[in-house]
Formats: C-alpha cells, structure tokens, sequence
C-alpha cells in the first residue's frame, strides 16, 4: 500500500456557497482519504459553518469578517493546516478519482517543491485550460497558458518543469511555505500565484506540471466582459510583479514600454469606446505604482 501523507485542501468560499459544496460533495466521494478540508469564508456575512458540514462533515471552517483577496485567504487557510502536503483550489473545481495520489506520486525528488496538475474545463472535459505557463515576458509583463482551449488529445502528456502554477490549483510540500514564505498578500488578486512561484524558485525548489492529475474547473472558456475592478488588479499587479521580480534591466524595458506604448495605448482604446469607468481604473491602476493613488479599487 503506498504511503498516504495527509494533504490538506485548502480553498476559499466568497459569498457563494453552494458552489463550495459541490466542491465539498466531490470530495466526499474522493478516493484519498487522509485528507483535512479547510474552507477559508473570506468576506463572510454570515458563518457558513453548518451549511459546509452538512455535505462534509469533518471540513474546518475559517471566518474572516474581512475580504482579504485571494492571497490573504489561502495564508489564514496555511496557517489552520496541519497537513504534510498543502493543495489549494478554486472552490469551482471539482476533484476526479487519482487527482491526490498522481499529484503526490510526481514529488520525485527533494527540490521538486510545486505540482501543477492539467486543468480541463468543468463544462467541456475535454477542452484543456492549463498544461503550463510560459515565462512573463519581460518588454510586456505578460505570458502564455500553455494548451488553452485546445482539445485534450495527449499533446501535453509529459511531466516537465514549468515556471509557474496555476492558482485554481497546486500542490506544495509544506516545508516550501517555511522556506519561501506564504503567499505574497499584497496583490490582493491576479498576479500573486506567479510571485508566489518567482519566491519558491529563489528557494531553490522546481515547479513542476503534472499530466496524470487531472481537476476540472467550471470558469467559462470565454473570457466575458471586463469589470472595472479586474481593469484595476490587472493593471496594478503587472507592474507591481514586474518591480518585485524583475532584474533592473528588465524593469527599466518594462517602464518604457508600458510608459510609451501600453499607457497612451489604452487611454486612447478605453476613451474612444467611452469606458469612462474602465479608464479611471487603468489611470488609477498606473499611478499607484508611483505612489500616487489608492491601494485598492
């Protein structure tokens, strides 16, 4: 029998609890078992407590009256944990049979710190949504998902390293939170899972995509219309993970084409449409990174 560490799941409910207990139910059918569920509320209105613990019993409830992003829930979530093996998801995933095992059974040597399983899409199983990233480009700040709504047709079946994982779900041994830190909670959304990867490779630690664990996640393929506040995030973090991660060199690039393409680009783009609000956002967006302007949207 093979040797069966205690993983803890750790994902995060905000304000949408039923689609939590999908995850929970999928779960309870699972076919590891030594496993602890741990469900950060964030943002809570009410405790949510006995609702999860009627589709799983045993699952440990953390409240935060306050919303403290994506990072700063999964952290409150580290800290309750108690398992060898931290796997966090998007509570709108759902977990097939051999998903733990597979993840566990990739961590073949000591610096392999990170698994990244293949995520499909919920909705459409065999439509892939990561087999890997590429690198941040350093001119634009941004990357490529490796094998986006391409049909799974084993293209993408062959364990490699990978620069970053996705954040709807990854696998760390414990001992690379002790060592790389927890997960950069300044971002408060998009951006701080790739931080996050940048810091556990300074450690020393590789990030590996894993082909045979297999989650499904119900995001649409379809990229939908942009909220002002996802304007806002998107552009805060970009430049914000280019200036803690990025060589000088790289940052001075970045800066002048940001400053002489992306800026007048958009504010051109979102002033024609007349997304007055989109381009308030993105203004607002660059400025904090100058220090001028709120924290948050």
């Amino acid at each position: 029998m093979k040797n069966q560490p205690l993983v803890s799941i750790i994902t995060i409910n905000f304000r949408d609890a039923s689609v939590t207990c999908a995850l929970l139910d999928s779960l309870v059918q699972h076919d590891y078992r030594n496993i602890e569920v741990i469900v950060v509320d964030n943002g809570s209105l009410e405790d949510k407590t006995e609702q999860f613990q009627a589709h799983y019993p045993t699952v440990k409830v953390v409240v935060s009256k306050e919303n403290r992003g994506f990072a700063g829930g999964n952290n409150l979530g580290i800290r309750a944990a108690t398992g060898d093996y931290l796997f966090f998801v998007n509570n709108d995933t759902e977990f097939e049979d051999g998903l733990i095992q597979n993840c566990l059974d990739a961590f073949t040597s000591p610096d392999i710190g990170v698994i990244a399983p293949k995520i499909r899409y919920f909705n459409y199983p065999d439509i892939i949504q990561y087999a890997g990233f590429t690198e941040v480009n350093p001119l634009t700040a941004r990357n490529q998902t490796i094998g986006k709504n391409e049909k799974d047709t084993g293209q993408y079946e062959e364990k490699r390293e990978v620069p970053y994982a996705h954040g709807a779900a990854m696998m760390l041994k414990r001992e690379v939170v002790e060592k790389a830190g927890e997960m950069p909670d300044l971002y408060f959304l998009y951006y701080e899972e790739l931080d996050w990867c940048v810091q556990i490779r300074k450690a020393g630690y590789k990030i590996m995509y894993e082909p045979s664990a297999v989650i499904l996640h119900k995001e649409s393929m379809s990229v939908g219309k942009m909220s002002t506040l996802k304007t806002f995030y998107l552009t805060r973090n970009r430049i914000l993970f280019m200036r803690r991660t990025a060589k000088w060199y790289h940052l001075l690039l970045f800066s002048l084409f940001f400053g002489f393409i992306t800026f007048p680009r958009w504010v051109v783009t979102y002033a024609l449409k007349k997304e007055w609000g989109h381009l308030r956002a993105f203004v607002r967006a660059s400025l904090w990174n100058i220090g001028i302007g709120k924290a948050s949207f």
